[in-house]
């Protein structure tokens, strides 16, 4: 059983992070764990399906408050989201200025002064696109497992791999194991299955290809909170929930070893063309058979 562990979600920007942590968090919670979501993105929205605004950062609340720590009060930066899931933003500098990353590392650090940590059993950082480098590496530095959010393409599981390299290096210093990967709107799963027949890592779901789950992230609700009114629904939240009960078992997870760049490259690639190749050779031979037969 569980107690206070740390999850990390990365992967390829615009992959769907945000909207897998917001459902993994209430997942949890539905398991009855206390969960703290942090999202660690200056674009603070991670947390948007919890609250259905956007909240303060820890960076507001700082300069509100003269940049002095010993006045910030957990309050000030914890809001209350859907069905108890606390939730913060790290928030971050202007575009184009400063360096987010170094505010990621901040917030750990102020949220560790006010022992905020102590009141959960689970704290999920929801992490910016695929940078693992600097304060975007805080994260991992803190996890006891990281989480991979991908699909069925090359570009993402290119990214999942290079998340798996950064793993594999925290993981020296650190004890850090990399959970698992989770398909992401994901109609086939046959590069993913290529990709960790080559680098094995588990696959903790693949979620279907609906439209449900990217419009719940517009509409600003979780898709629990959509199905507590359209039970319609309610199928989809059972894949988040066997999320949920894989990590409070605490899996022994692993440390990846990830391909190098241009092996991966032609791994995906060549199984990518030949697979197009095999279906283009199928459809063409059908429609000789169907005109055959006319």
């Amino acid at each position: 059983e569980l107690t206070y562990m740390k999850l990390a979600v990365y992967g390829k920007g615009g992959i769907g992070k945000s909207t897998t942590s917001c459902n993994i968090s209430v997942a949890l919670s539905r398991r009855n764990k206390k969960v703290l979501q942090i999202g660690c993105d200056p674009k603070h929205d991670s947390t948007f399906t919890l609250t259905g605004f956007l909240i303060p950062t820890i960076i507001d609340t700082l300069q509100s408050k003269d940049y002095h720590y010993e006045d910030i009060w957990p309050e000030d930066v914890i809001y209350s989201g859907y069905n108890g899931v606390d939730c913060v933003e790290a928030g971050g500098p202007p575009a184009g200025a400063g360096c987010g990353g170094y505010v990621v590392g901040e917030t750990v650090k102020l949220l560790k002064e006010l022992n905020a940590f102590d009141e959960y059993d689970v704290i999920l950082f929801d992490v910016l696109g695929d940078v693992v480098c600097g304060g975007f590496a805080a994260p991992l530095n803190y996890a006891d497992y990281c989480v991979i959010v991908t699909d069925n393409g090359f570009d993402a599981l290119f990214a999942a791999n290079r998340i798996s390299a950064s793993v594999r290096e925290k993981a020296r210093t650190h004890s850090l194991r990399l959970a698992g990967l989770i398909g992401n709107r994901t109609s086939h799963r046959d590069l993913i299955d290529k990709y960790i027949e080559n680098t094995p890592i588990p696959v903790l779901e693949v979620l279907p290809l609906i439209e449900d789950i990217r419009i719940s992230r517009v509409k600003g609700q979780t898709l629990f909170e959509i199905a507590d009114k359209n039970n319609s629904l309610a199928y989809i939240c059972d894949y988040y929930l066997n999320i949920a009960d894989q990590i409070i078992t605490s899996p022994e997870g692993v440390v990846p070893k990830e391909a190098q760049d241009r092996e991966l490259f032609t791994l995906l690639s060549d199984f990518y063309l030949t697979n197009k190749n095999n279906n283009s050779n199928t459809n063409e031979a059908k429609e000789k058979v169907d005109v055959a037969m006319i």
